[in-house]
C-alpha cells in the first residue's frame, strides 16, 4: 500500500492528462471549437507537461 506523505506521484498527472484528452475530443466533437474545448486541450498540455517535468526531475 502507497504512503501518504504529501506527495502526488506523476503517474495521476498523466491519467489526468489523458481524461482531458478524452473530455476535449468529446467537448470537439458536441459543440465543435469553443472556449470550453479550447480550455480543456490548454488543461491537457499542462498536465502532460507537469507529468514530463516531474519524470525529469
Amino acid at each position: 500500500m502507497g504512503s501518504i506523505d504529501g506527495e502526488i506521484p506523476a503517474i495521476w498527472f498523466l491519467i489526468s492528462s489523458i481524461g482531458f484528452v478524452i473530455l476535449t475530443l468529446i467537448q470537439y466533437k458536441n459543440t465543435g471549437r469553443s472556449f470550453n474545448t479550447i480550455f480543456l486541450l490548454v488543461m491537457a498540455i499542462i498536465f502532460l507537461a507537469s507529468y514530463l517535468i516531474l519524470l525529469t526531475k
